[in-house]
């Protein structure tokens, strides 16, 4: 009799495991940094792809105000493909935190709840190996998560 209560215990122990793994990884997933984070990555994606159309509408409107769709578009081409001459480029994203309140530039219309990390792009040109670190903000606009940068002096 003992045999066949073992069977039964051991899948809902494996159930009540399997269940709590979907419960934790939803709640994973769900959380705010996490959300914020995974735009930063699909905006950079995008720029690895030359994608610069897609990549401009992960921007928030403030930093939409800063440069229209066509300018961005041919001067990220530019500046990273042909200036740089370089293909593509891998990068990682380090040290999500949350801020309380951020601006972009002195002036700007203070953002709360705002998220920033730092994101390292590693090219490989005609001018050798380097690296670019920048701290990428992001905050929520119209319910979606949106992309900053910092324009403070």
């Amino acid at each position: 009799m003992k045999s066949k209560q073992t069977p039964k215990s051991f899948l809902l122990i494996l159930l009540l495991v399997l269940l709590a793994s979907v419960a934790l990884f939803i709640f994973y997933i769900t959380r705010p940094s996490h959300q914020a984070e995974s735009v930063v990555e699909e905006f950079y994606i995008y720029e690895q792809k030359a994608q610069f159309s897609d990549s401009w509408e992960l921007l928030h409107s403030q930093m939409k105000d800063k440069f229209t769709k066509g300018h961005y578009i041919q001067d990220r081409a530019h500046v990273f493909m042909n200036h740089f001459g370089v293909e593509t480029f891998s990068f990682t994203v380090n040290d999500v935190k949350k801020m309380d309140e951020w601006s972009m530039e002195k002036g700007s219309k203070p953002l709360k709840g705002v998220y920033y990390m730092t994101v390292v792009q590693t090219f490989k040109g005609k001018y050798g190996h380097f690296r670019l670190h920048q701290d990428v903000y992001v905050a929520k606009e119209k319910e979606k998560w949106k992309i900053l940068w910092d324009y403070h002096k």
